[in-house]
């Protein structure tokens, strides 16, 4: 009961939030899209029956029209492409995050060991060039995307480790921690009770915005032909746009609507973790550092600094005729 009051309480100051709200319910039209569009497609761009002319303009009942090289109905493709693009950028956050938070918090209270065994194996991972070593992992081991979320997330959790782990540090020396291990309370226990808990609120925003990332990241992988070639996913709907001429024949629409798709997943999620990030720290304004400091510089301030620039030639003149 506990939990589902969290939840639901959690939502309810998401909603409640403008970028959150914002965030909420273009996921929740992604997700929908996603999950219904065997129902709400004209055209299955899986099934080589359902292909009309090829290269038709936008219309009925071809939306976007359909593909130069294989006929496939683009708004089916932008439909069915939401499914890769949310399956992949939301399953390797979820993967990222729990990875990220057992070796952090096994660096930041495990002990000496594991603390010098996790940084130096993150200090490794740092350091690996991280697309070549991908292309070859997927020419070894296939496409599949499976195979891609094992990849992201075997070097993404590297900087959420980092951050989970000096949060632990901190958390490791307040009262209740103490109070724990004085009760007796076993190292495994307090670190899923107690040390746990403590860091959430980081891992779920943490999960938002490496889900956005991970989504541009999917989109790039399939652009540059090292995604599922099986599956329809927006980056390979942009390279197929690429290699079938999209802009040569002026078939803007083809490579508009799945350059649109990828924006409004990210900018999704974004507004999802950025309202998240001022829920769990109030004391963050909603404003920008950078929209805060041009609010803090008014016109009195800049003339305060004219003022200053005015008057430091007459101080260094008199300083000068003062010195002799």
């Amino acid at each position: 009961m506990r939990t589902t009051r969290r939840k639901n309480n959690l939502l309810a100051k998401i909603w409640h939030h403008p970028q959150g709200q914002v965030g909420l319910i273009l996921a929740g039209l992604l997700v929908f899209a996603a999950v219904a569009a065997p129902w709400i497609t004209p055209f299955d761009p899986y099934d080589v029956t359902q292909r009309a002319e090829k290269g038709l303009a936008p219309g009925w009942p071809h939306l976007l029209g359909t593909s130069i090289s294989t006929g496939q109905d683009i708004f089916s493709m932008l439909i069915y492409g939401a499914r890769v693009s949310l399956l992949v950028g939301i399953v390797t956050g979820l993967a990222i995050a729990f990875l990220g938070a057992f070796m952090g918090i096994l660096a930041g209270y495990g002990g000496r060991f594991w603390d010098t065994l996790i940084m130096r194996l993150v200090d490794v991972m740092l350091v690996i060039p991280t697309l070549p070593l991908t292309i070859v992992l997927t020419n070894l081991f296939g496409k599949s995307y499976g195979m891609i979320i094992f990849i992201f997330t075997i070097f993404g959790w590297v900087g959420l480790a980092r951050v989970i782990r000096s949060q632990v540090l901190v958390l490791k020396s307040s009262n209740y921690i103490k109070a724990a291990q004085l009760a007796g309370a076993s190292r495994r226990y307090i670190m899923f009770r107690h040390i746990l808990p403590g860091v959430s609120n980081l891992l779920i925003m943490s999960t938002a915005l490496t889900s956005a990332g991970i989504m541009v990241a999917e989109a790039g992988l399939s652009f540059l032909g090292l995604g599922d070639p099986t599956a329809i996913s927006w980056g390979k709907m942009l390279a197929e746009a690429q290699s079938g001429g999209a802009l040569l024949f002026g078939h803007w629409w083809w490579i508009i609507a799945p350059g649109i798709g990828i924006f409004l997943s990210v900018f999704a999620f974004m507004r999802i973790g950025l309202a998240l990030e001022e829920v769990f720290n109030p004391r963050m304004k909603r404003s920008g550092m950078l929209l805060r400091l041009f609010k803090s510089i008014n016109g009195s301030y800049i003339q305060e600094v004219f003022d200053a620039m005015d008057d430091r030639p007459e101080t260094d003149e008199a300083g000068k005729e003062a010195a002799p």
